[in-house]
């Protein structure tokens, strides 16, 4: 059951790796937007300034970035937790028998 699980975080790690390694700006974070949007607001023309729609819609994206980030950071450390609890209770239920050398699971 925990080989599944295993294989499953495997594959779920090759897959992000793989995401990060074909997309460049996937490793863009909050620091990186608010640079870019305060660039723009430094270099935007004064006589047509920026549209509140716009801005609003940026802070939105902002704030979704911000809440991606917080539920990414939550999952990883669940998955973590988790793990280790599949590993302990892997543990726990295999017994070694001394007298046979053999290995059984309940």
């Amino acid at each position: 059951m925990t080989t599944t699980s295993a294989t499953s975080s495997t594959a779920a790690s090759t897959a992000a790796a793989s995401l990060t390694a074909n997309n460049p700006y996937a490793s863009l974070g909050a620091a990186d937007y608010m640079k870019l949007l305060t660039t723009e607001m430094q270099n935007q023309d004064p006589t047509q300034p920026v549209d509140q729609t716009q801005m609003i819609a940026q802070m939105a994206g902002f704030s979704q970035l911000q809440g991606i980030t917080n539920m990414n950071t939550t999952l990883s450390t669940m998955s973590t937790t988790l793990n280790a609890i599949l590993a302990a209770q892997k543990a726990a239920t295999t017994t070694t028998s001394t007298s046979t050398g053999s290995t059984t699971s309940a």
